[in-house]
């Protein structure tokens, strides 16, 4: 179960908005930590499920390095161009790596429904293209914090 959230609650979003949100989005911002400390962001598309959110990484990339030796990760999916009109969500745990890495195509259970679902979502096919060079990370989040500055509007 995810922390909830303390601070904004004026302008936090529901659980609903918040699924609302990361179902319609596309690009997240990744947050991992460097072997100095340092963090490191990247940008990528994603899949939420309602209860993880899938990230579909290069394997050969310092994001996947960097989460192989500290699985700490923290992401942000937002939107707005003007102040008020700002609203987004930051999602923060630790990411499993789930699956061959990298992804074949075999059939394994448990990446049927995500991947099913970013397919959809992010190329707009009924079945997952596998290329041999990603594969999945999950993140369940402990924490979730979210904002929506169109609600101080109503305020």
């Amino acid at each position: 179960m995810a922390v909830a959230q303390r601070r904004g609650r004026r302008i936090m979003m529901t659980p609903a908005e918040v699924d609302a949100f990361l179902a319609e989005q596309r690009t997240c911002r990744v947050a991992t930590v460097s072997p100095d400390g340092r963090p490191h962001v990247s940008a990528l598309w994603f899949a939420w499920d309602g209860t993880s959110l899938w990230l579909y990484s290069l394997t050969r990339s310092r994001r996947w390095a960097e989460l192989r030796r500290d699985p700490r990760i923290a992401v942000v999916v937002d939107e707005g161009e003007e102040y008020a009109e700002l609203r987004g969500v930051e999602l923060s745990g630790t990411a499993v790596f789930v699956g061959e890495a990298p992804r074949t195509g075999d059939d394994r259970p448990e990446l049927r429904a995500p991947e099913a679902l970013f397919a959809r979502k992010n190329f707009g096919l009924d079945a997952m293209p596998h290329d041999g060079r990603h594969a999945w990370l999950r993140l369940t989040p402990d924490a979730i914090a979210s904002w929506d500055f169109r609600k101080l509007s109503a305020l």
